[in-house]
């Protein structure tokens, strides 16, 4: 499933980029039509969850964000992050991360009402395949992967 969104991510890509070259190539009385408003950036991931930690993956949250995952290598830790694409009034968050096991676990939680992101949250997770789960008001977007 992750590799057909990601495809279908770099096909809208592609769409977009032939239609801005094609745009880019139209007579000069283009220029009396308005601007269209285009939605906000993308949530990036703002460094939260400190030194030495990379980004390995990102889920989106509907159209609200993305929740983030990082892992550093000195420390054999995940951390994860769930960042809304525009700053705004307080409303509910969260962000999960937890071992897949055979057996039951407890999973590491943030959640409450935030302007801007929640987390970050962290996890030994050396050895171990990792999930996480984010989630923006009703929205909620998560995945599993990643074992190391």
């Amino acid at each position: 499933m992750k590799l057909s969104r990601r495809v279908t991510t770099a096909a809208a890509l592609t769409v977009l980029a032939v239609g801005g070259a094609i745009a880019g190539t139209s007579p000069a009385s283009a220029a009396t039509v308005k601007p269209v408003a285009t939605k906000s950036a993308a949530a990036a991931y703002n460094g939260v969850c400190g030194t030495g930690y990379k980004v390995i993956d990102s889920t989106p949250v509907g159209n609200s964000g993305k929740v983030y995952v990082t892992w550093n290598e000195s420390t054999g830790k995940n951390c994860a992050v769930t960042i809304r694409n525009t700053t705004g009034a307080k409303i509910y968050m969260a962000v999960e991360l937890n071992i897949v096991t055979d057996h039951e676990t407890t999973p590491v939680r943030d959640n409450g009402k935030y302007t801007s992101y929640a987390g970050p949250v962290y996890m030994s997770a050396r050895g171990h395949c990792i999930e996480w789960l984010g989630a923006i008001g009703t929205a909620t977007g998560g995945d599993s992967g990643h074992c190391g």
